[in-house]
């Protein structure tokens, strides 16, 4: 599918990612309009691509759009939004983080069809997986170009799906200490690195797909009774890991729901 004209509203890291994304071969969009906002990333995607257009303003970015991004940090969204006139019927999608539907809505103020989206930077080279909400055919087709998409039913999942993605920074964190403690056992840290970046990159490989199998049968099936996998993950339990890791992903939705934890 080829939609003919994309915007994004601010030029940040995911604008610059999703754009890398669409323009790969075969390009998803004929033309894709970025504000003058963060001009260095807005000049060099002009640059790389010729259907990269840098708007005025983004007023225009959103007069010359079939798709609106929102793309644009929290903390100046609503006076970004509420300044924009929109089209009746004009798709939008927000990927503004930790900001209600209702609020977006209401500075909106045009009867747009709306939908929220969680983009991570791996769209830049169409491995990524996006969560949206609403469930809509058109986005999902979109972000199933850059990768897969997730089609939330609910508010609810697609909060506990915003939630899950604050594990990325903890997962390598993971794997700098795992490197650190190579370290200072006597491995040199590039040894380790590239020893261990594969080995992840592996085990999250035997996890996708339709046919894999859930994650509690990988676990038992790579912790071989009294083995070492088998050792570091009961003490990683008995000494409060998964314990701690539910708390703080709690604490996360907290937060995402707008309450207190």
């Amino acid at each position: 599918m080829n939609v003919k004209s994309i915007g994004f509203v601010g030029t940040g890291v995911i604008t610059e990612a999703m754009v890398r994304g669409l323009l790969t071969a075969p390009a998803y969009a004929s033309e894709i309009h970025v504000s003058p906002r963060s001009a260095h990333i807005a000049e060099t995607l002009a640059g790389e691509f010729a259907t990269v257009r840098i708007a005025r303003d983004n007023q225009e970015v959103v007069d010359r759009s079939d798709i609106v991004f929102l793309a644009i940090r929290p903390q100046v969204a609503e006076e970004v939004v509420r300044e924009l006139s929109f089209k009746a019927g004009q798709t939008i999608v927000s990927v503004v983080a930790a900001t209600e539907r209702q609020a977006l809505i209401d500075w909106i103020v045009t009867d747009v069809h709306l939908v929220q989206a969680i983009p991570l930077p791996f769209v830049a080279t169409r491995q990524g997986v996006t969560a949206i909400f609403p469930p809509d055919d058109t986005v999902a087709t979109l972000f199933d170009t850059l990768g897969t998409a997730v089609q939330c039913q609910s508010r609810k999942e697609y909060d506990l799906l915003a939630a899950a993605s604050s594990m990325m920074s903890t997962y390598f964190g993971i794997m700098e200490t795992l490197a650190g403690w190579l370290e200072k056992n006597g491995l040199e840290r590039a040894k380790g690195h590239a020893y261990i970046a594969p080995l992840f990159a592996s085990l999250a490989q035997k996890a996708s797909g339709p046919s894999a199998e859930p994650f509690s049968t990988l676990s038992r099936e790579f912790a071989t009774k009294g083995g070492l996998n088998e050792q570091v993950l009961s003490d990683f339990e008995s000494k409060g890991g998964i314990a701690a890791l539910a708390a703080a992903l709690d604490g996360v939705l907290a937060r995402i729901e707008g309450r207190t934890n």
